[in-house]
């Protein structure tokens, strides 16, 4: 591999650090156990094997990498989820899913999908925030209450 093609891996990384801190920023800023760092790791850690494996030679190498970062990544968010038998309630499911989803922002940045990964970023940032949007509450709050009518006239 030559200078400037490592050149080009660690600008990715510089994108991949930035796209997945600005995703971990919302959970850091309101102290959830995922922050900047974890988002930011996975992040990385996926564009670098994905640019990587870009360089193997082998033509079905991404493919069996990416399957990894999948299933891999699938598996650290199992181990966020926590389920309450106590108080039958489920955490972690919006963490798992979110940290699942910036490991794929990070191979669209391994395979140079930048305008892919930072619309991908924007959209989970949004996906964060909304749950202390009023209006979102609001109307999550209709939802509910709508919930329990339906649930009487069956």
């Amino acid at each position: 591999m030559s200078i400037s093609d490592e050149l080009i891996i660690v600008l990715k990384l510089a994108v991949s650090f930035l796209l997945g801190g600005f995703i971990g920023y919302d959970r850091e800023k309101y102290k959830r156990d995922a922050g900047i760092r974890t988002y930011a790791a996975v992040c990385i850690g996926s564009t670098l094997f994905t640019a990587i494996a870009e360089h193997l030679g082998e033509a079905t190498s991404g493919g069996r990498v990416i399957a990894g970062i999948v299933a891999g990544i699938g598996f650290l968010g199992a181990g966020v989820i926590y389920k309450s038998n106590d108080t039958h309630t489920t955490t972690g499911l919006t963490t798992a899913a979110t940290i699942w989803c910036t490991a794929a922002v990070g191979v669209a940045i391994g395979l140079d999908m930048f305008l892919i990964a930072v619309f991908g970023a924007l959209a989970l940032y949004i996906l964060l925030v909304l749950e202390r949007q009023q209006w979102y509450i609001q109307w999550k709050n209709k939802m509910t209450n709508n919930k329990g009518d339906l649930e009487d006239a069956d």
